[in-house]
């Protein structure tokens, strides 16, 4: 073999080790100036996947009913689901006015008002976001895996927000009276991540809260954190907040504790 067929050999075996380790896109062949046809074709079909999840619709109807399964099953019927929307009055206007997906429209904001629960402890919000389909997906493995963590917890009504965005957590915890807030939102899609789900935690939500008074959990989905995994990040970060009474940059993940927080049996992704 040529020393020239050598170096090819080496390149490519050197390359399928790099494919190997990340979804990123690595070590890409080339013919002239150009990407190979197969690797242009895997771009874009990447891409049209990511615009997919921005535009697509949230089917509320299902997620609400999924819902209200998970909580029957795991003993917390019966348990009311909300289903509300923001001041974005559609999907366009939401892309284009982030302000507007932080607040209920005025009919969500009236038909909030009077259904607190008397001593709520976590409000759960979950929100479309920038992928329904990371929502379709994900919320219901990570619901089943968080709610045998929080025995004992008193749960505000569970409310699902088309067209919303993370603060608009705090105006629905504070209206709920809940001293704890999880937004469960589809994250930016990414050219191989088109459906990342996103949990910001915030302790006595309330409006004008910022993004240093939360805690997140990124990137729950088959390829990336697993529902088990987040469920005991989720728990950790809000058995803390109740016991610190806080959220945000002075709360900090110590994972050598998140192994023995989660159930012996506890249930799988």
């Amino acid at each position: 073999m040529s020393d020239l067929a050598r170096r090819d050999v080496e390149a490519a075996g050197l390359a399928a080790r790099l494919r190997a380790l990340t979804p990123a896109r690595v070590a890409l062949g080339r013919t002239g100036v150009s990407l190979e046809t197969r690797d242009l074709l895997d771009f874009q079909r990447a891409h049209a996947q990511a615009r997919d999840a921005v535009h697509a619709r949230l089917e509320v109807g299902a997620l609400a009913g999924a819902i209200g399964a998970v909580l029957a099953e795991c003993g917390r019927a019966p348990a009311e689901v909300l289903r509300l929307h923001s001041a974005a009055a559609d999907r366009a206007t939401y892309l284009q006015r982030p302000d507007l997906g932080r607040k209920l429209d005025e009919g969500s904001g009236r038909w909030l008002a009077g259904r607190a629960t008397a001593g709520a402890d976590l409000a759960l919000v979950v929100a479309d976001g920038l992928s329904a389909l990371a929502v379709e997906r994900h919320v219901t493995p990570l619901l089943r895996a968080l709610f045998p963590l929080l025995d004992g917890w008193v749960l505000a009504p569970v409310c699902i927000v088309e067209q919303g965005r993370v603060a608009i957590g705090d105006e629905i915890g504070a209206a709920l009276g809940a001293q704890l807030s999880v937004v469960l939102i589809g994250e930016r899609p990414g050219l191989s991540s088109p459906d990342s789900l996103g949990a910001y935690i915030t302790w006595q939500p309330r409006l004008g809260r910022t993004d240093a008074e939360r805690n997140c959990v990124s990137n729950i989905r088959a390829e990336g954190l697993s529902s088990r995994e987040a469920a005991a990040q989720l728990g950790f970060y809000l058995t803390e907040a109740r016991r610190r009474r806080l959220t945000g940059v002075a709360l900090k993940e110590e994972s050598h504790r998140l192994e023995s927080s989660w159930p012996e049996k506890g249930p799988s992704q």
